[in-house]
């Protein structure tokens, strides 16, 4: 592991951050810190009293004294009660000590996730377009919950075990400090041992969570591609390289476990050498040491056996904690990274009118996805409210980009662009993107009802809207034969419904809306003629009075635009109506021709 990177592991600014979340609930993060406290205080009482009965009572109870044995009797009966209480006391204490730091973390979990998820709605989609959506949801659920660790088994939990182990040791002192340090001879060997076990499990892990995000990531895209994946045949090739992916997160594993598997009888041995010790130990002083100076040694021995085991329990877990809390900070530096991502939509504008015209300029705009690699070149042009503007060019030319940067899913790198002569950067995002309808060519449905998909699931907007809407598009029929009708099931991305068919909800959906500002982006060209014939129907109904930009292959669908973009490799070629460019015999006419000849060439 390089130095940086331990570094990161080790960097406390990312436990701050995360105790930051933990804020709102100080009074239960008290309360644990309180709580390991008052464990630690009243771990050695019972060795401690275990002593007292067997050098006070039960030796001195070894009388014919009739009196003074009941008495000793009475005495240790009272002492075996407080230490059951005791006991109970103590369970109990650490019952609620262990769910308070698991309460707390599933708390800071939850405000953790609701922030990752917010930052990720705000994004800009270029974020989408360089990052898997398996590593994004790996953030999102694998590492946030790894950060609740930090609560249930990490800080707090070695900070309660290190003051027991810290209060077991200065009781041990006070017993008999020679004692204990020839119990704790062999511990050199417990601490390179602890050293050892927490680099080789953390080293696993850290392979555990990267092949975790791999996984996530290859299963994610692989499902949602499985069409192509059997369509080309490819589904031995795929297995196979899954099946790498999987033994790279089967190896980290089995790593840890084998250092587990060494760690803990390693534990054991040295319980067992300082249990020896602590018997020879005793054995020499009872040879050796007569009479009354001999009198504690029983006591003692029994008093050091439990704390031994009592200093052991926490000793035997301690380096996995560490381990855990390491754990916790490396996902939570990954989690922080998402939430430092400084590629987010803009949301400083605050202009938010009732009702937008629909007037668009776009004042020489250059964009770039990827550093100054120009999609979009020096682009100007103005629509005016109520106007049908037509975009066209080859595949790669730009369209979809331009529809892209007008309701601001990318922002641009130079230029401007305005909408009612407003910077679209001065409006109130959500009032913007309400006013402007799309209608993508790749139609993306949730897993839902057709009411659900239709209205985003927004109960505001009443099913006799929703049905208004569909009669429009024509499609109010076909629903009805649906089973359940608008209730009906369209399953995970529309896959029940036919591409034309989600095509036709989602130009519902947009219609829905009322926005002043329609755009088409491909909108017929995965549909048959009879539904293209429908949506044509509804094109003209719905653009009437409406600001409308249509992007389309299909030359012979926009011929009623007022203008027509003609886009060449990000370039702006020509300008005009559908009679004028024919004319021209330019950019326009070549695509015209080319579509025409096609055409002619499927008729024959």
């Amino acid at each position: 592991m390089s130095d940086s990177k331990r570094k990161k592991i080790f960097d406390f600014s990312l436990l701050k951050r995360v105790f930051h979340f933990a804020a709102p609930y100080k009074k239960r993060f008290y309360l644990s810190i309180g709580l390991s406290i008052v464990l630690a205080v009243i771990t050695p009482i019972r060795p401690y009293f275990i002593q007292l009965t067997v050098n006070n009572y039960i030796k001195n109870g070894l009388t014919n004294d009739a009196i003074i044995k009941n008495k000793m009797v009475e005495l240790i009966i009272w002492i075996t009660v407080f230490q059951i209480l005791l006991l109970i006391i103590e369970t109990v204490l650490r019952f609620y000590f262990s769910f308070i730091t698991s309460w707390l973390g599933q708390k800071v979990v939850k405000d953790i996730r609701v922030a990752v998820y917010e930052k990720i709605l705000g994004l800009n989609l270029s974020q989408f377009d360089k990052t898997p959506i398996g590593t994004l949801t790996t953030r999102t659920i694998n590492d946030i919950e790894t950060i609740n660790d930090i609560f249930s088994d990490g800080l707090i939990p070695i900070i309660a075990d290190l003051l027991s182990i810290i209060s077991i040791l200065i009781f041990m002192l006070w017993i008999d400090w020679k004692l204990t340090l020839v119990c704790l001879a062999p511990f050199p060997i417990l601490i390179a041992a602890t050293y050892i076990f927490k680099e080789s499990v953390n080293k696993s892990f850290i392979r555990v969570r990267n092949a975790v995000a791999n996984l996530n990531a290859f299963v994610q895209e692989h499902l949602t591609g499985m069409q192509v994946v059997q369509a080309f045949a490819a589904e031995q090739k795929e297995f196979g390289k899954f099946k790498k992916i999987n033994q790279e997160h089967r190896n980290a594993n089995i790593n840890a476990i084998f250092a587990y598997s060494i760690f803990f009888p390693v534990v054991e041995v040295v319980l067992a050498a300082s249990t020896g010790l602590l018997v020879w130990w005793a054995a020499i002083h009872v040879l050796n040491i007569p009479g009354k100076n001999a009198i504690g040694i029983p006591g003692e021995i029994m008093a050091f056996y439990l704390a031994l085991n009592l200093l052991f329990r926490p000793l035997r877990v301690i380096a996995d904690k560490f381990n855990v809390l390491q754990m916790g900070m490396v996902a939570s530096e990954r989690v922080f990274r998402v939430l430092d991502n400084k590629d987010f939509i803009k949301t400083e504008g605050n202009f938010a009118p009732e009702k937008i015209k629909g007037q668009i300029a776009f004042n020489d705009v250059s964009f770039a996805y990827v550093d100054d690699r120009y999609v979009l070149k020096n682009i100007s042009f103005q629509v005016e409210p109520g106007e049908t503007v037509a975009i066209v060019g080859h595949t790669g030319s730009g369209k979809t980009s331009i529809i892209s940067l007008l309701n601001r899913l990318y922002h641009i790198q130079h230029g401007r662009i305005e909408i009612d002569n407003v910077n679209i950067d001065d409006y109130k995002l959500d009032v913007l993107r309400k006013n402007i309808g799309v209608v993508l060519q790749d139609v993306f449905l949730f897993s839902g009802s057709v009411m659900d998909n239709i209205t985003l699931r927004n109960a505001e907007i009443p099913k006799e809207k929703v049905i208004e809407a569909a009669k429009l598009i024509g499609m109010h029929d076909f629903i009805m034969r649906l089973p359940g009708d608008y209730d009906y099931n369209v399953m995970e991305r529309g896959t029940s419904l036919s591409l034309g068919q989600r095509q036709l909800l989602s130009f519902i959906r947009a219609l829905l809306y009322d926005p002043s500002i329609l755009i088409l982006d491909e909108a017929t060209s995965s549909v048959d003629t009879e539904s293209e014939l429908m949506i044509q129907q509804a094109i003209d109904k719905l653009i009437s009075g409406r600001t409308s930009i249509v992007i389309a292959h299909r030359l012979s669908t926009i011929r009623k635009a007022s203008q027509i973009i003609v886009l060449d490799k990000g370039e702006i070629k020509e300008i005009g109506n559908h009679e004028e460019l024919l004319a021209k015999g330019g950019f326009y006419y070549k695509l015209h021709q080319l579509q025409f000849e096609k055409k002619l060439q499927r008729i024959a």
